[in-house]
């Protein structure tokens, strides 16, 4: 089994991000709009332009910075969360930026007319295929490596050894690989005649053998799609295999489908750079947010502790100096000749009354902690419930789901504002976590509130989460019981207790799969003044 994941993990690891509806929509959107893009050049594929050998370095230049940083953002990653599926990924990701300048250095015309570096004729052509074949391997592997990260994560001890051991492989295999292409060029099986055609079927093994990985790759990480990196990494699959069809029916260089081809290959690098930038530079918002509200929460807890030892300080203070005192008291009396035994005795008294004081002071702390606040007020639930909508609005916006409200008119109750406001807080943080898992449907948050027939008022809240196992439903409501890796198991639990305080009762319900119910009902009493306790 998997080893349980951190909750630090859970904020700030792309690895087990869950793809949400936006990132679907955004997949389907470039997809549309590049396989638009393929089509409108289709029939100009064959198309010759005029010569701009500046493209090559131009291109190789930017996609070779784009991909190493997408490499080291990539292995930073796998040194946060240690990742089989990050390290051959970033792994992967070197080898493109690495392998592209002796690409672009071979280039026939770029720099010289043969190229630089000793090339030959075939040489610029077989690093460039070489790449190509690179990459779909590394995201095939990525694919197929997430069941053995889930059953065996790989051990923190090991990710940076596998780090350093990685890049040496890519920088001896770039060094080989572009030694072989070079000084043994005249070995090289033939792809281009001369500096602008190619061999139409030699050409056509080699960019049909580069789509099948693709398409395999494809199909691997949809079986195995998870999380926003996977819709990523199937952008890059499908660009990948539009630019090699584009290289397939584009047999000259410098023509449509060469040009076009460059640019597919440019974008999608450039692409999945912004999206990891743009998705890490949202989880340190996140981040910030979380450490923004556990300082504040911190130095609220501070504040109750300093307010809290004041008060005992205060309420001990006085029955332990009454006790010092008639202690003295005592003495005195004792030592005079003939000691006084009557006030001696008052003083005794005195002293055991205060210590009683005393005792009955810190049973009134210990019942402070025990039993939460129960005092009780006119409480409006609509604007309990507006108020807890609006404090959780960031949340609910950066997760994508839709509130829909609808607050009949109530008269007020009678009951504790603050721990009403616990439970409905509680129920909707509780909604917003199941849904933040779900990718392939609406994610929704529905309150309302009703009066029933028998005068109770009914505080509704669905969600379309995954639902809670119907099995479990009696259970979830009991103290340590939690469905969630990092819960404590106890927020429903006080919930509940909030509830039966207040005379009501809380139910949940859930078929399992389409997201869960929770059902506050409170009996409708009259408001009464406020201050009074129980």
């Amino acid at each position: 089994m998997a080893a349980p994941q951190s909750f630090d993990d859970t904020v700030i690891s792309l690895a087990i991000q869950p793809a949400g509806p936006r990132h679907l929509r955004f997949v389907l959107v470039v997809v549309v709009v590049l396989c638009l893009a393929f089509i409108a050049l289709l029939p100009f594929q064959h198309t010759q332009l005029p010569e701009f050998n500046a493209i090559e370095p131009s291109v190789a230049a930017v996609m070779s910075i784009n991909d190493l940083i997408t490499s080291v953002l990539l292995y930073a990653q796998c040194s946060i969360v240690p990742s089989r599926r990050f390290l051959v990924l970033a792994t992967g990701y070197l080898f493109t930026a690495l392998i592209i300048i002796p690409h672009a250095l071979t280039f026939p015309g770029a720099f010289t007319v043969t190229g630089l570096i000793g090339a030959g004729p075939q040489t610029s052509p077989w690093l460039f295929f070489a790449a190509h074949f690179v990459f779909p391997a590394t995201l095939l592997c990525y694919a197929l490596l997430r069941g053995t990260d889930d059953e065996s994560p790989l051990p923190p001890s090991w990710a940076l050894s596998g780090i350093y051991g990685s890049i040496a492989i890519v920088v001896f295999s770039v060094g080989g690989l572009t030694l072989l292409s070079t000084a043994g060029h005249e070995y090289l099986p033939t792809i281009v005649s001369d500096r602008t055609h190619a061999i139409p079927a030699h050409l056509t093994i080699i960019n049909v053998s580069i789509i099948a990985l693709t398409v395999i790759s494809l199909a691997a990480l949809w079986t195995r799609r998870r999380t926003v990196l996977d819709y990523w990494l199937m952008l890059i699959s499908i660009a990948l295999i539009l630019e090699e069809a584009c290289f397939s029916l584009a047999v000259l260089r410098f023509s449509v489908g060469f040009y076009a081809g460059r640019v597919f290959w440019l974008f999608t690098s450039i692409v999945v750079l912004l999206l990891l930038l743009l998705e890490i530079t949202k989880l340190y918002a996140r981040l910030a947010r979380s450490y923004t509200l556990l300082e504040r929460e911190r130095n609220n807890k501070l504040l109750n502790i300093q307010a809290t030892a004041a008060s005992i300080a205060h309420e001990v203070r006085q029955p332990l100096t009454a006790i010092v005192a008639s202690g003295g008291a005592a003495l005195h009396y004792l030592e005079k000749t003939p000691p006084d035994h009557e006030k001696i005795r008052k003083s005794l008294r005195r002293m055991i009354s205060e210590s009683e004081r005393t005792s009955k002071v810190f049973d009134g702390i210990r019942a402070l902690f025990g039993r939460v606040d129960q005092r009780r007020e006119a409480v409006d639930v609509n604007e309990i419930i507006r108020d807890v909508l609006k404090s959780v609005e960031g949340e609910l916006s950066d997760n994508e789901i839709a509130v829909s409200s609808e607050l009949n008119e109530l008269s007020d109750l009678d009951g504790n504002r603050t721990q009403l406001q616990q439970v409905m807080f509680n129920l909707a943080h509780n909604a917003i976590e199941a849904m933040q898992c779900i990718a392939h449907r609406r994610r929704a948050l529905r309150v309302r509130t009703e009066r029933r027939v028998d005068s109770a008022v009914t505080i509704v809240m669905e969600d379309t989460g995954p639902g809670i196992d119907p099995t479990q439903l009696d259970s979830i409501f009991n103290a340590f019981v939690t469905t969630k890796p990092a819960g404590m198991g106890l927020g429903l639990a006080i919930c509940r207790q909030i509830i039966e305080r207040h005379g009501g009762h809380l139910i949940a319900s859930s078929d399992g799969s389409s997201g869960a119910k929770f059902e506050v009902v409170l009996p409708a009493e009259p408001a009464k003044s406020a201050g009074r306790s129980n």
